[in-house]
């Protein structure tokens, strides 16, 4: 087959150029040429599957490049594989290894191997290989195989389709035995009635003696096996023998299995075997399964249609089974510890069989059960569940608990244990009924009951408030009472009266038997102004804090009039002191002009002293003051002595400078 590419070029002039000719297979460089002739030939010697694709030329001359449209090229049909095999002889568990060729075809590829048998479809095996013309497999050789043949052929994809070369030429293999199929045997036997000594024998005759191995097993379990090592020609053939013996019971019973093993060669032999009865299982009765302690207990062990056996009676035990005597009776006073699972084994030549397992419950009587509350006082809150249990210290389970409210049946149950537990939801404020619990088991003595349990239910607080008198003011150093109260709420019930500051502090605290609380303050005090709570509590564990109310700390009456008589003398003291200024100030005023008329200004202040005494209760009473010519004060009353006296003191000793020089100097005393 060969691919041309053609170049059309116009020259302007009759001159050579040079063409570069490339061709492309499904756009792969597959042939390039340089030539100055106008077309190029790709030649290919022999066609192939493989050279199908789409084919591209390109043209470079003169500095130019063209490119032609694609041409697909279909080859069909494929060469024929040949199929060679390592070993024209194999013997059973061998493998035969096959190569199969495609030659001169292309990668990827595959390869479909078959092996074929007389009268069974022949097996496949498909391969694929992306980078080599051939394939290698291998074909196990099976137990049966007999004369083998096998061929293959090969196939590729072409466009999303198959192209299938032809079958290659068949190859045969012969396939030899390495030994023959065994054989299993059973003496005396395989019917044999149990006690009996059963022999088996698994045999084979092998042509190859090389790590050959023999085993027999029945079901999953292998009883016996052998491996013989040692390696003999071809020609010899040698029997090798397994032997298994036992004394028979009904367990040997069932299929048994001989096979024979060599690399992957196997082969197998069966047989049933039937063991015969010689007695049936022993018969274990109880005077009875369910007794009261310290009552007396016979078992008895019996054969059916069968009295000569050795019998013996044990109490199954999780470390071993405990003897209790070898006799097919056993009587004995129980107690409780005697509880358990008993069996009886029967013996006759050599073989033993054990009865089935009689459950012996020994039971003590359940003592007074005991009710109470799980948490430890009776009391609940209310709005939670009550858990009650109750607990019969002595008795063997399984115990009956019966639960009772009131006289109402309110829980039954079976427990495995010496304890029951029961939770009422539905708990009242005024719930005054008792409950009680009784416990019974299996002994004869019957039910037992509890005392009764009173239960106090315990309503939280709700909804406290703080009150005082008097509300809101209090004048300084009277007394004021506290109120703390409750709407609701079991007693007793602890109040706590408090005051805001930068932090709370705690004022009073009492516990009482009633839904309120007073605490009298005695005297009241600037220092406690502010804000007052109260929280009250009870045995439901849950404070309820009051809203807060205001204090404020007033005057007393006897402190307002104290303050206002203070004012009023305050204000009165400084009028007097005013006045006092006022006059001293003119008295200075008039001092020249008692120089001047001493006799008349001793009259008139004589006589505005007089009136000013009567009307100034500041002024002392009962004493009036002369001045004589000669400036000398003296007293008009010589009887007043003590007064006089006083009033000496408020005069001073006064000289003036301005008098008359021929006068003489006056003296006040």
């Amino acid at each position: 087959m060969s691919i041309v590419c053609r170049a059309d070029i116009s020259k302007s002039t009759n001159f050579q150029l040079k063409h570069n000719f490339t061709i492309f297979k499904d756009g792969k460089l597959v042939f390039m040429t340089v030539s100055n002739k106008g077309d190029a030939q790709y030649e290919i010697p022999m066609a192939r599957s493989s050279d199908t694709g789409e084919y591209e030329c390109t043209v470079e001359a003169g500095g130019k490049t063209k490119s032609s449209n694609s041409l697909h090229v279909w080859v069909t049909g494929m060469t024929k594989p040949i199929l060679t095999a390592e070993k024209k002889e194999v013997l059973e568990g061998e493998v035969v290894k096959l190569r199969c060729e495609l030659p001169e075809e292309v990668p990827p590829l595959y390869f479909l191997f078959r092996k074929i048998k007389m009268n069974s479809t022949p097996k496949e095996k498909l391969v694929f290989e992306p980078y080599r013309n051939f394939s290698v497999v291998e074909f196990s050789v099976e137990e049966g195989d007999n004369i083998l043949q096998f061929d293959c052929f090969g196939r590729r994809n072409v466009k999303l389709e198959f192209e299938s070369s032809e079958y290659s030429n068949k190859t045969l293999v012969t396939v030899r035995e390495p030994f023959i199929k065994p054989t299993l045997n059973a003496k005396p036997s395989s019917n044999i009635t149990e006690g009996d000594r059963i022999q088996f024998e698994c045999s084979t005759v092998v042509a190859r003696m090389h790590d050959i191995e023999i085993i027999l097993q029945k079901n999953r379990t292998i009883l016996n096996s052998i491996v013989y090592k040692y390696v003999h020609e071809y020609s010899v053939r040698d029997e090798k023998l397994l032997k298994y013996s036992a004394v028979a019971t009904l367990e040997d019973s069932g299929e048994y299995l001989c096979k024979v093993e060599q690399g992957r060669a196997s082969k197998t032999t069966k047989l049933n075997v039937v063991v015969s009865e010689l007695f049936p299982k022993p018969i274990l009765a109880a005077s009875m399964s369910k007794l009261d302690e310290n009552k007396e207990l016979t078992l008895s062990c019996s054969i059916s249609g069968f009295r000569k056996a050795n019998f013996s009676i044990l109490r199954k035990n999780s470390n071993g089974d405990i003897w209790l005597k070898n006799s097919r009776n056993l009587t004995m006073r129980v107690n409780v510890n005697d509880t358990g699972s008993y069996i009886c084994k029967a013996e006759v030549k050599g073989i033993v069989k054990e009865s089935r397992p009689v459950r012996i419950n020994v039971y003590a009587p359940v003592s007074k059960p005991t009710l109470s509350v799980v948490s430890g006082l009776p009391e609940v809150v209310l709005g939670k569940p009550l858990r009650l249990i109750c607990r019969s210290v002595m008795g063997t389970p399984p115990i009956t608990f019966t639960f009772y409210k009131g006289n109402n049946e309110v829980k039954k149950v079976v427990i495995n244990d010496t304890y029951a537990t029961f939770l009422d939801e539905n708990i009242r404020p005024n719930d005054k009924r008792g409950y009680k619990c009784d416990a019974r088991n299996n002994h004869s003595s019957g039910m037992k009951t509890s005392n009764i349990l009173n239960v106090t239910v315990i309503v939280p607080i709700r909804n406290a408030s703080l009150g005082s008198i008097p509300y809101g003011e209090v004048e300084d150093g009277s007394e004021t009472a506290f109120l703390c109260s409750v709407k609701e709420g079991s007693w007793p019930i602890h109040f706590r009266i408090f005051r805001k500051t930068d932090r709370d502090v705690l004022l009073f605290e009492k516990s009482e038997n009633a839904d309120r609380v007073v605490w009298r303050k005695e005297a009241m005090s600037r220092e406690d102004m502010g804000t007052y709570y109260c929280m009250a509590s009870n045995r439901a564990n849950v404070d309820v804090k009051s809203h807060p109310i205001t204090i404020s700390v007033i005057l007393a009456a006897w402190q307002k009039g104290i303050i206002a008589a203070f004012v009023l003398i305050s204000i009165a003291g400084a009028a007097a002191l005013a006045l006092w200024w006022f006059l001293c100030k003119k008295k200075k005023a008039k001092g020249p002009s008692m120089e001047m008329s001493g006799s008349a200004l001793a009259t008139n202040l004589t006589s505005e002293k007089l009136t000013r005494q009567h009307n100034d209760g500041d002024y002392y009473t009962g004493s009036s003051y002369i001045e004589d010519s000669e400036n000398h004060m003296k007293s008009t009353d010589e009887s007043n002595g003590p007064d006089l006296e006083s009033a000496e003191v408020e005069y001073t000793e006064v000289e003036v400078s301005t008098l008359d020089p021929h006068r003489e100097n006056t003296r006040a005393s």
